[in-house]
C-alpha cells in the first residue's frame, strides 16, 4: 500500500532532565510522568491534535492547524507553570517545538523531513518554552497574543538548509539577558518606597516611580514596564524572582525615598532577576531642585551598566530636561497621581486644580499643561462637563502650549492626537501617536490609543500589533485587556480571545471586564444561553452593558420581544445612553432608520464609536447600508 503524504503541523514536546532525574528518584520521576500525561493528553484533545506516539518523556502529535498546535503549546506551558508554582511541588519542565512542512503516514505513524525538523526545533526552546519554526511563524504572527521573538541563526543537526527558529514571548518566563542585537533589555522600576516623616508625602515616591519610568522609556534599546502594571507590586512580599518571571523582565530598578522639606534622599538599586544580584546601588543627598539630576543620572548609570547605547537625540533628550520650579513640579506629581487613581469626577477635579497650580506657579512647566489637558478631556469623557466644547478648546490649548515649551513631550503628543482624532484629523493624529511613540517607544498608552485609532480606520492587522505592543509594556492592565479581548471577538478570533480572556480572569476575577469578555465570546460562538447566562452575572455588578450585551444575543438568536424589553430597560436606567451605543442596539435589531438617525446626531455631537460598527458581524446590515459609507465620508473616511 502506497504511503499517504500530506502537509502537516508536528509538534514534539520533552521532558527536562528526565534521564537524570529517573536515576535518581524513579518513583518519583514516574509519577511526574504520569502527572504530565494527565496535563497534556485532554488538551491535544481540546485543540483537535492527534497523538501519534509517546516517547516516554514526551510526545510526538500531528494538528492539521499551525494556529491549534501554537494555541496547544501556550496552554500545556501555562497550565504547566500553575502548576510548578504550587508549594511543595517538584517542578516539571517541558520543553515544545512545532514546525510544519510534508510527511507520509505509514500506519498509525508518521515520518519525513517536517518530523525530524520538528525534534531539532524542540531543543532549541527555553525549558517551559515553546519554539516554533518560520512556516510555523508565517501561520500564527499576530495570531497568538504572544510575541515571537527571532532566535541567533544555528545549525540544526543533519539537517542541509537553515532553518528560521522563533521563541515564543511567555509571560512567566524570565528572559535571559539580551546579547548585542537581540532585541531590547526589559526593565521594570518597581515603586519606590516612602520613608518620608510625612506619609503624605507618598506621591512624591510614587511620582519619582513614574518619571524614571517615563525617563527610562525614551530610551529604543529598553523597554520599560508601565505603570499600571508596577504598582501592583506596591508593598507586595514577592520575591525580585518572581515579579520578574510575572512581567517578563531580566532587571529590576528599586529603591527608596526619603523627603523632609526641601531635601530629598533617594536610593536606588539595580537588580539581576536571574542571580538576583545587585548590579549597582547608590544613594543620593540632595535639595528638592536637584531632583531632575538626579533622575538624569540614575537614567544614564543604568544605560551604561545595562551596556545600552543611547544615540545623540536620546542623550539631549535626557540630559536637557526644562527645569521647573519644585514647587510646581510637586503640584504637577501630585496631578499626576490624583490621575491615575482611578475614574473618578472628585479624581480629575482634584488633578485639575493641581495643574493649574503648578501652571500659576511656573507658567514654563510643559508637563502640567499637558496633564491639564488630560484632567479636562477626562471630565468631559465622564460627563462631568456640561459644555464639551469648551473642554476640546482648553484641551487643546494646554497641549499646545506643552509642545511648544518642550517639543519632545511624549504625553503632549499623545494627548494631542486624541483631539485630532475626536476632531476626525486622521492624518494629523496618526501623526503625532507616531510621534509619541518615537519619543516614548515603551509608552503602552500610546500603542494602546494607536491601536484604537487603528480600529476606527478598519486597519485590523497594523491594531494588532499596537494592542501586542501595549500589553508588552503594560501586561496587568485591565484596560488594554478588556479591550483587546472585545476586538479579537468582533474580528471571531475567538482562539486568541479566550486565552486573553483566562488571563483576564486570573487578573481580576469575575470582574466587570472578564464577564463582558465572556458573555461577547459565548454570542459569537452562538452559544446564546450561556452568553445570557453571563450577561445576568454581569448585570449585578453592571447594568448598563449587561443590557447591551442582551440586545445583541436576542437579536442574533431572533428572539426580538426579549430584545425590544432589553433596550427598554437599558433606556430607563438612570445613567445617560450614549447615542452610539443606541444606534448600534438599534441596528442589530434591523431598524436602520432610527439607527441612521441616532449616528447622524452622534456625528453632529462627535460622538461616534466606530470600532464595533467597523467589525462586528452583528451589524453587517449597517454597514451594506448606502448610508454608512456617507456617513465616513462625513467623518473624512471616504
Amino acid at each position: 500500500m502506497a504511503a499517504k503524504r500530506r502537509l502537516a503541523v508536528i509538534m514534539f514536546t520533552d521532558t527536562v532532565g528526565y534521564s537524570a532525574s529517573s536515576q535518581t528518584d524513579e518513583s518519583g520521576t514516574l509519577r511526574r510522568l504520569r502527572e504530565q500525561e494527565e496535563l497534556v493528553r485532554p488538551l491535544v484533545k481540546e485543540y483537535q491534535g492527534r497523538e501519534i506516539k509517546s516517547t516516554g518523556d514526551g510526545f510526538l502529535v500531528e494538528f492539521d492547524s499551525a494556529l491549534k498546535a501554537a494555541q496547544c503549546a501556550v496552554e500545556i506551558q501555562r497550565r504547566m507553570h500553575e502548576r510548578n508554582s504550587q508549594q511543595s511541588v517538584t517542578p516539571i519542565q517541558l520543553r515544545i517545538g512545532i514546525h510544519l512542512g510534508d510527511v507520509e503516514e505509514h500506519g498509525d505513524d508518521i515520518f519525513g523531513d517536517a518530523v525530524n525538523i520538528a525534534a531539532r526545533v524542540e531543543p532549541m526552546a527555553d525549558p517551559g518554552g515553546v519554539c516554533v519554526s518560520g512556516p510555523v511563524f508565517d501561520q500564527v504572527h499576530h495570531k497568538i497574543p504572544n510575541a515571537l521573538e527571532k532566535l541567533p541563526p544555528a545549525n540544526l543537526k543533519n539537517l542541509r538548509f537553515p532553518v528560521d527558529i522563533y521563541r515564543v514571548a511567555l509571560p512567566w518566563l524570565v528572559p535571559e539577558p539580551a546579547s548585542p542585537g537581540s532585541g531590547p533589555t526589559r526593565l521594570a522600576v518597581l515603586p519606590f518606597v516612602n520613608f518620608s516623616p510625612d506619609p503624605n508625602d507618598g506621591y512624591f515616591a510614587d511620582g519619582l516611580t513614574e518619571e524614571l519610568i517615563t525617563l527610562l522609556s525614551q530610551l529604543h534599546e529598553i523597554r520599560v514596564i508601565a505603570r499600571t502594571s508596577v504598582f501592583q507590586y506596591k508593598s507586595t512580599p514577592k520575591s525580585v524572582a518572581q515579579i520578574g518571571a510575572e512581567l517578563g523582565v531580566g532587571t529590576v530598578l528599586e529603591g527608596s525615598v526619603r523627603k523632609a522639606g526641601n531635601q530629598v534622599r533617594i536610593t536606588v538599586q539595580l537588580i539581576d532577576v536571574g542571580s538576583q544580584e545587585h548590579t549597582w546601588a547608590d544613594t543620593y543627598d540632595r535639595r528638592l531642585d536637584d531632583v531632575f539630576a538626579i533622575q538624569t543620572e540614575v537614567a544614564k548609570r543604568v544605560a551604561e551598566v545595562l551596556k545600552i547605547k543611547m544615540g545623540k537625540a536620546e542623550e539631549r533628550r535626557i540630559q536637557e530636561r526644562p527645569a521647573v520650579h519644585p514647587d510646581s513640579y510637586l503640584a504637577y506629581l501630585k496631578g499626576r497621581s490624583l490621575l491615575a487613581a482611578g475614574w473618578s469626577e472628585e479624581g480629575f477635579q482634584g488633578a485639575k486644580a493641581q495643574f493649574e497650580l503648578a501652571i500659576e506657579i511656573d507658567p514654563s512647566n510643559a508637563r502640567a499643561h499637558s496633564g491639564l489637558a488630560d484632567a479636562v478631556t477626562y471630565l468631559a469623557w465622564g460627563r462631568y462637563n456640561s459644555m464639551p466644547w469648551n473642554w476640546y478648546r482648553t484641551s487643546r490649548a494646554q497641549v499646545q502650549r506643552a509642545l511648544q515649551l518642550d517639543p519632545d513631550l511624549a504625553e503632549a503628543h499623545n494627548s494631542l492626537a486624541t483631539i485630532l482624532w475626536d476632531d476626525w484629523d486622521w492624518a494629523g493624529a496618526e501623526r503625532e501617536l507616531k510621534a509619541a511613540i518615537s519619543a516614548n517607544p515603551s509608552s503602552a498608552e500610546s500603542h494602546h490609543t494607536y491601536g484604537s485609532f487603528l480600529m476606527d480606520l478598519g486597519r485590523h492587522e497594523d491594531a494588532l500589533h499596537e494592542f501586542v505592543l501595549a500589553e508588552e509594556s503594560d501586561p496587568n492592565s485591565i484596560l488594554i485587556l478588556g479591550e483587546y479581548v472585545g476586538y479579537l471577538i468582533a474580528l471571531r478570533r475567538l482562539g486568541e480571545a479566550q486565552i486573553k480572556l483566562d488571563k483576564l480572569r486570573q487578573l481580576t476575577g469575575e470582574s466587570r471586564h472578564y464577564l463582558m469578555g465572556l458573555g461577547y465570546i459565548h454570542f459569537a460562538s452562538s452559544e446564546f444561553p450561556q452568553a445570557v447566562e453571563a450577561t445576568d452575572r454581569l448585570y449585578a455588578i453592571s447594568p448598563e452593558p449587561a443590557l447591551f450585551q442582551r440586545v445583541f444575543i436576542y437579536a442574533v438568536a431572533r428572539e426580538s420581544e426579549k430584545a425590544r424589553k432589553a433596550i427598554e430597560e437599558r433606556e430607563h436606567l438612570p445613567k445617560e445612553i450614549p447615542l452610539s451605543e443606541l444606534a448600534m442596539l438599534r441596528g442589530v435589531m434591523g431598524d436602520l432608520d432610527e439607527c441612521f438617525r441616532l449616528l447622524e446626531k452622534a456625528w453632529e455631537q462627535h460622538t461616534i464609536g466606530l470600532q464595533l460598527l467597523r467589525s462586528e458581524p452583528a451589524l453587517e446590515r449597517v454597514r451594506n447600508d448606502p448610508r454608512f459609507g456617507q456617513l465616513l465620508k462625513k467623518m473624512n473616511l471616504a
